[in-house]
């Protein structure tokens, strides 16, 4: 523990961890939003970086091989490296998929102190990740030198006096300094930053390491680009000027806990629990059991006049294995939020075989207890509501649907939400009950080629084939200038023919033009046909079809 109370913490990085959660040939970038998350090395080579749009993207390496982002991939594929930190202490923090940190302290002392840990807890991930340490995995010692104050990439230019680099995989970094902030770049740098050393070690870093978007760009234009230049300013006038926000930040620039420990005598006992007799044999009733418990957890913390920043899982068997991790969430947590996690870290246990095989005939034995540990405990400060309250479901559907759910699965029960596109089909999504989602292109954006705002009351999960003919029988076509070659005369629905009252479009809709394999040109038509009946008709290289339907 550094000097000024801030704890020695230790964290293992696993860089790109998405990209190593999915399966794909080099080149490979895993997607989110519409925009690179994460790529590999023959990507980055070729220019991909993280935060690019696709289009550059491609356009910089068109051989690229794109995936959707997988959390539950992530969660489960980072299992081993976690069981392989557990091994030298059981405070493991899971900060999320590829990046997890223990305490030194003890740790430090028993395995005979920090670097020893450090290097034996890379070689334990080296094995875990199936990844043979190189021969020079270990350089010598580096002393700081100082840095000009507009160091763009201190992670490949700075190194903290006397610090040296730990053993660690390739791929997998480890870095020690005060506190979890620096020790997240310290592991970034892969260096072992001395006690008391922590605020030299940041000084050269540019301040968006902060965190605070608006934070730097104000303290850019004020000249101070670094942390130590914005580490140098008085405290007390960083309060009167930047606020709560900005002392925080300046703590974490100084090296630093985020806020002064607030030390109580006894912290009560606000954990929450669940016992199922007989043993539950299968995982997804505890997370429905899950948001329950988190209702019951959020309203003893608010009895407590508390808030947690981290959550501990904790799970045990009918055979006696138990098993726990911890998983940070930055704000308040909310049921929803915990009970995916709790989904998550299930599936990653049972992926891992964790409780397999110690049953009768070789089964499961079944969970006996679920258990919601709040960490990390603070004093809540409040936070604002909307000023005319806020829409929420109302407790007795939240049980009513949590039944439902517990017949048919977790999917069984789905939620309408926008989304982005220019086909009825594309504007709704179907969202699992509880699920967050987060539309990949928003629904309000321009959308060239989309219809007026007249929904039809059907849309078809598969287009049907139909026939436009003209007044002679002849079929009608379209061009690639979207001219149609005739008026539109009959319908033909499952070989029956609807005759034409009055028709409008085309709206041509031309779609991923930068990509061959999802590139499409089409075009809609609505048809008024007998009986008043009107019609969402699509033509697409040179065939026709229904889509939807209006009333």
């Amino acid at each position: 523990m550094a000097d000024d109370g801030t704890p020695r913490v230790l964290v293992v990085w696993c860089p790109d961890w998405p990209v190593v959660a999915v399966t794909g040939d080099d080149p490979v970038a895993v997607t989110e939003g519409r925009r690179i998350l994460a790529c590999s090395a023959g990507a980055r080579a070729a220019g991909v970086r993280q935060g690019q749009r696709l289009k550059l993207a491609q356009r910089l390496c068109p051989e690229l091989e794109l995936r959707d982002r997988d959390p539950e991939a992530e969660t489960r594929r980072f299992e081993p490296v976690v069981a392989a930190v557990e091994a030298f202490t059981p405070r493991v923090e899971v900060i999320r998929p590829g990046l997890c940190a223990i305490p030194v302290k003890g740790p430090g002392r028993y395995f005979g102190g920090e670097e020893a840990l450090a290097g034996k807890v890379g070689r334990a991930v080296a094995d875990a990740l199936g990844r043979p340490l190189v021969p020079d995995a270990v350089p010598g010692a580096v002393a700081v030198e100082a840095r000009p104050a507009a160091a763009s990439r201190p992670e490949a230019t700075s190194r903290p006096a006397t610090a040296s680099r730990p053993e660690a995989a390739p791929q997998t970094r480890v870095g020690v300094a005060d506190g979890l902030f620096a020790a997240v770049l310290a592991a970034r740098a892969g260096v072992l930053v001395p006690a008391g050393r922590t605020a030299e070690f940041l000084a050269p870093y540019p301040v968006s390491a902060l965190g605070d978007e608006t934070l730097a760009e104000l303290l850019g234009r004020l000249g101070l680009p670094t942390v130590g230049a914005f580490a140098a300013l008085p405290a007390e006038s960083v309060a009167d000027r930047f606020g709560p926000s900005g002392t925080v930040a300046h703590r974490l620039a100084r090296g630093l806990q985020p806020r002064p420990l607030v030390p109580r005598d006894e912290e009560p006992d606000l954990a929450v629990e669940q016992r199922f007799d007989p043993p539950e044999p299968l995982a997804e009733p505890l997370v429905f059991v899950a948001r329950t418990l988190a209702e019951q957890l959020h309203r003893r913390l608010a009895g407590a006049g508390l808030t947690c920043r981290r959550v501990a899982v904790e799970v045990a068997c009918a055979d006696g294995r138990t098993a726990s991790r911890l998983w940070r969430h930055e704000g308040r947590l909310s049921a929803t939020a915990l009970a995916e996690r709790v989904r998550w870290q299930l599936q990653a246990w049972q992926g891992a075989g964790t409780f397999a095989g110690n049953g009768e005939g070789g089964e499961d034995p079944g969970f006996t207890l679920l258990r919601l540990a709040p960490d990390g405990l603070s004093p809540d400060q409040g936070r604002q509501l909307a000023l005319w309250g806020q829409a929420v479901a109302d407790d007795r559907v939240e049980r009513a649907v949590a039944r439902v759910q517990a017949v048919l699965g977790h999917a069984g029960l789905r939620r309408i939400e926008p989304a982005g596109g220019r086909g009825p089909g594309e504007q709704a999504v179907k969202v699992p009950w509880g699920e967050p989602y987060e539309a990949a292109v928003a629904a309000d954006a321009p959308w060239p080629g989309r219809l007026p705002e007249v929904w039809p009351a059907v849309v078809l999960r598969e287009p049907a084939p139909v026939r436009v003919l003209d007044g002679a029988g002849r079929p009608v076509t379209v061009d690639g200038r979207a001219g149609v070659s005739a008026r539109l005369a009959l319908v033909v629905v499952r070989g029956r023919e609807e005759r034409v009252d009055g028709w409008t479009g085309p709206w041509p809709a031309v779609e991923y033009w930068w990509d061959q394999s999802l590139a499409r040109r089409r075009a809609r038509f609505q048809v008024v046909v007998g009986g008043g009946r009107a019609l969402l008709l699509t033509v697409e290289g040179g065939a026709w079809y229904l889509e939807a339907g209006y009333d």
